[in-house]
């Protein structure tokens, strides 16, 4: 499994992964870590199912950007013919059995909160937190490196320009502890979004021109987190307001199985001679 091997996991070549045992023993204590940066700073945990309503995401176009990562979700044409064929079919399925899908698999985390906050007046710089199973659409998979169903931690913040630069700092600087004591070496870079058609999308250039998204890298290339600044993007599209004029907004975000891939690379398979990440972070 290209260097990655434990009895704690177990991969499907579809693109996910199973993990038990002291492998996940670790991981939650890795989440709860996160947890807590979150805590330090007054976010409020928030659990979301995994299916995220389309039309939850057309004030950001998100199919425009991202057709190809998309993970629709759908049922059984509520149909007697339908569903005999269904039920008599243990191959491919016809699309003349499903429903036109109306949501997708959670593509990442954050999209939740911008939704449930469309609308609406914030009085200060707003600090959320949430973990979901993620799904996105890739080229081929990778166990714990590129994965079609994974599992994401973000620490997001809505507030003004000066609340932003202070969370990311905040996050930027906790991170870097936490590199030090489980001995992993990672770098910050500036990085875009894979859009579907970046020549003809505005947001892939902006990124470029004025960077806004950092990923934390090994040494490799594999992102293990990122940090994010949206400026006025998400305000702006689901009309969230501070002092009457759109909130700014960003995230940082978690790739938690990427995190054990990362320990794999540093430190081998046996878990029990891994640094533990510690709740003094």
């Amino acid at each position: 499994m290209n260097g990655v091997a434990s009895v704690d996991l177990h991969w499907s070549g579809d693109g996910y992964a199973a993990i038990s045992g002291d492998l996940l023993e670790w991981l939650q204590k890795l989440d709860r870590c996160f947890l807590a940066w979150a805590k330090t700073l007054g976010a409020k945990e928030h659990r979301f199912p995994s299916l995220i309503a389309l039309e939850s995401l057309a004030p950001i176009a998100y199919l425009k950007s991202f057709p190809h990562l998309a993970t629709f979700a759908s049922c059984g044409v509520r149909d007697d013919s339908a569903l005999r064929a269904i039920a008599a079919n243990t191959g491919d399925l016809s699309n003349d059995w499903l429903d036109a899908p109306r949501h997708l698999l959670t593509p990442a985390a954050c999209y939740h909160f911008y939704h449930r906050l469309a609308g609406s007046e914030i009085d200060g710089p707003l600090f959320l937190t949430t973990k979901c199973q993620c799904h996105r659409r890739e080229e081929y998979y990778l166990p714990l490196q590129r994965q079609w169903c994974f599992e994401m931690r973000e620490l997001v913040c809505i507030g003004d320009a000066g609340a932003i630069d202070r969370f990311t700092h905040h996050c930027a600087e906790r991170i870097s502890t936490l590199l030090r004591q489980l001995r992993i070496d990672a770098t910050w870079q500036t990085a875009t979004d894979p859009f579907f058609d970046p020549a003809a999308d505005p947001k892939a250039l902006a990124q470029l021109l004025e960077p806004t998204k950092q990923e934390l890298c090994l040494s490799g290339g594999l992102a293990i987190a990122s940090s994010n600044k949206h400026r006025r993007f998400f305000g702006e599209c689901y009309d969230i307001r501070l002092g009457g004029k759109p909130a700014e907004s960003a995230c940082v975000a978690f790739g938690l199985e990427r995190w054990l891939f990362a320990m794999f690379e540093a430190h081998g398979a046996d878990v029990s001679e891994w640094p533990q990440p510690g709740s003094e972070l």
